[in-house]
């Protein structure tokens, strides 16, 4: 396929263009900054105009797409402020989808986040492990996520075969970040991710195998690694810091990961296979 990545030049962003790329797809990076190259051009999309214009064509790089991976954002609470995250974000992703809408392009696939489902869960989850049906915002950045998915949910009925996939992606872990896993046998490390984190190359795997099942419709996948990041058994996790959730999985492996991946595991065949006790040297 002829796929269009925003936010290329992130974490995220750079390990699936090497995905994409060695699956053998045809992809633009697309980002506010980046190397100037035949893979990359320089899109603001805060600009609706500068959005549809590159989903349209960009002279010398590409003469359109079959589908958008959109990954661009600000990633986190506090780079600038609260308001700002909010109306940022939300335009953003609004641009992204609207614009592949009227460009033609029938397939997306984008990030949503852990804090569409209550992060940092000041207030406990329903159940564990926390699966999609779990809606709830505790900050801005969190609040855009969730009417990001309530945009998307609608725009899909405005074209035939429309698909739009949302991952709700928790912490995304580089390859050279493992060392911040030193804490893990402290069960307050991550513990407002609900102890998950994801390798950005499994990232990247879970992006490949949507846009290899999408199909009309919007769908919600959450994404992580299937352990958690401590070497505390997970039911003890759980009873420490939430003693009333009732745990809903009576098979739970003992570091299983506390946000669920069965809908992915299972509709997309999705298995992390980047798991920190492999690739943390300080065990």
């Amino acid at each position: 396929m002829r796929i269009a990545v925003t936010g290329s030049s992130g974490k995220l962003g750079r390990a699936t263009l090497e995905r994409l790329r060695e699956e053998g797809h045809d992809v633009l990076g697309l980002d506010l900054v980046g190397t100037p190259g035949p893979g990359f051009t320089r899109v603001d999309f805060t600009d609706y105009g500068q959005t549809l214009d590159a989903f349209l064509g960009v002279t010398a790089r590409a003469s359109g797409f079959d589908a958008v991976v959109h990954l661009a954002a600000i990633p986190v609470n506090g780079l600038v402020p609260d308001a700002t995250t909010f109306h940022q974000n939300v335009t953003v992703t609004f641009n992204v989808l609207h614009a592949a809408l009227r460009a033609g392009i029938r397939t997306v696939v984008y990030a949503s986040s852990i804090t569409a489902m209550g992060f940092p869960f000041v207030t406990p989850p329903p159940f564990l492990p926390v699966d999609e049906t779990v809606v709830a915002a505790n900050n801005t950045y969190g609040l855009g996520k969730v009417a990001e998915e309530a945009i998307a949910a609608q725009l899909v009925g405005w074209a035939e075969g429309f698909s739009i996939t949302a991952l709700r992606f928790t912490n995304v872990v580089g390859p050279d970040e493992y060392g911040t896993f030193a804490r893990a046998d402290d069960p307050s490390y991550r513990r407002d991710l609900l102890w998950s984190y994801i390798d950005a190359r499994d990232g990247a795997l879970a992006v490949a195998l949507a846009l290899a099942a999408a199909s009309p419709g919007f769908e919600i996948y959450n994404v992580a690694a299937s352990d958690t990041g401590l070497t505390v058994p997970s039911r003890a996790l759980a009873a420490g810091a939430f003693p009333e959730v009732p745990l809903v999985k009576p098979e739970l492996a003992e570091f299983e990961t506390l946000l669920s991946i069965d809908k992915a595991r299972t509709r997309l065949g999705f298995e992390p296979q980047h798991l920190w006790r492999a690739e943390y040297s300080g065990l």
